[in-house]
């Protein structure tokens, strides 16, 4: 059977660069790419692709910036020494034969769903999403399955509902009610994780908890018909898009190994 295997290639480098608590350096930045590479011929080994689209940010504004001028305003910037390392490390991999995109005006989440939910649409096979980035995980909704390549363990719908309490298909609604530091994404004041997947398995969806809960007189209820505008616009921003312009054919992402090494 053919299997696509999706990489988010940032996370793996970010993780790896940051589990050294050596300060930032140019010998740190190719350290970290080194074990990066080493972690990527890791997940060959493991899933045996017969396809593969190794995923990274462009780097710049995206149509969530568009959306929201307040997206991702806290998150601290990736460092400059690896910044720099990064870019002829990505020429490196693609000298390799190594199917590497970088999409100008959305991010590697949305380049990686859109090729998993078309490659799953089509039928063509299994696929994994090698990531621990929490917003891939509404893909097992469509039946991805994740890998943490860190751990070396399966997320699947299993694992969503006991992490965050919610099925595949509500985290997106999930992500929105409890919003997410990471991504300045605000939510609704004063819902966390628990809340949020209390209301879900009540209510079922954003509009159900609008049209149930949000008629209650208590605080929760209040606030989230004061919150209702900001309530809608964090599902917007955690909503991966499925419909980016890949410009390349799935014979272009068939794996037969990676040259030079």
């Amino acid at each position: 059977m053919a299997r696509l295997l999706a990489i988010d290639g940032l996370n793996i480098v970010r993780r790896m660069y940051e589990a050294s608590p050596e300060p930032d350096s140019a010998d740190k930045a190719l350290t970290a790419l080194r074990y990066a590479q080493s972690a990527l011929h890791k997940l060959l080994r493991q899933h045996a692709p017969s396809h593969v689209l190794l995923a990274f940010d462009a780097g710049g504004p995206t149509w969530r910036h568009e959306l929201y001028a307040g997206y991702r305003a806290g998150r601290t910037p990736m460092p400059e020494v690896l910044k720099t390392a990064l870019v002829p490390w990505q020429a490196q991999l693609q000298a390799q034969g190594w199917p590497l995109l970088a999409i100008e005006g959305v991010e590697a989440d949305d380049v990686l769903a859109t090729a998993v939910q078309r490659w799953l649409a089509e039928g063509r096979g299994e696929a994994y999403v090698a990531s621990t980035d929490k917003d891939l995980h509404s893909l097992i909704a469509q039946g991805a399955l994740l890998w943490d390549p860190f751990k070396g363990v399966w997320h699947d719908a299993a694992w969503v509902e006991a992490k965050w309490g919610v099925a595949p298909a509500q985290l997106a609604d999930l992500l929105a009610l409890m919003g997410d530091p990471a991504d300045s994404i605000p939510g609704v004041s004063g819902v966390g994780v628990k809340t949020a997947a209390r209301l879900l398995r009540t209510y079922g969806t954003l509009d159900g908890i609008l049209a149930g809960a949000g008629i209650l007189q208590d605080r929760l209820g209040i606030t989230l018909r004061k919150e209702k505008e900001m309530l809608y616009l964090s599902r917007q921003l955690v909503e991966l898009k499925t419909d980016v312009r890949l410009g390349v054919s799935w014979n272009m992402l068939a794996w037969s190994g990676p040259n030079g090494v």
